[in-house]
């Protein structure tokens, strides 16, 4: 049987995929709607479709520690006819994934 003894209780591990970007201090958690607008931005050639690598770098600036990983996962999640991207039918499911996650937006302070 392990028994802790002198453990620091301010220290906390938390999963990679959880862990959130500490360089701002001010985060805003999202709600569905406002989540949907941001992902959007991230849609670089305007086909109306989020891909792997624009998933990517959405997870990226919520402050995953994983992106590549956490968007294959959200992409599992999330594309139901099994495409590869994100459509706007299936945004909600990633959405929802995303909340599930508990991520909250950083903004950056430019």
């Amino acid at each position: 049987m392990f028994i802790e003894k002198n453990v620091d209780k301010k220290w906390r591990w938390s999963w990679p995929w959880t862990r959130r970007n500490k360089k701002t201090v001010d985060q805003i958690p999202l709600n569905e709607g406002e989540l949907k607008n941001w992902l959007r931005k991230f849609d670089e050639n305007r086909d109306g479709r989020l891909s792997k690598e624009e998933l990517e770098k959405a997870l990226e600036e919520l402050g995953s520690s994983f992106p590549a990983w956490r968007s294959w996962r959200a992409l599992y999640h999330a594309d139901e006819n099994g495409d590869g991207y994100i459509s706007e039918d299936e945004l909600d499911g990633l959405v929802k994934y995303i909340i599930k996650r508990g991520y909250t937006y950083a903004p950056s302070n430019n």
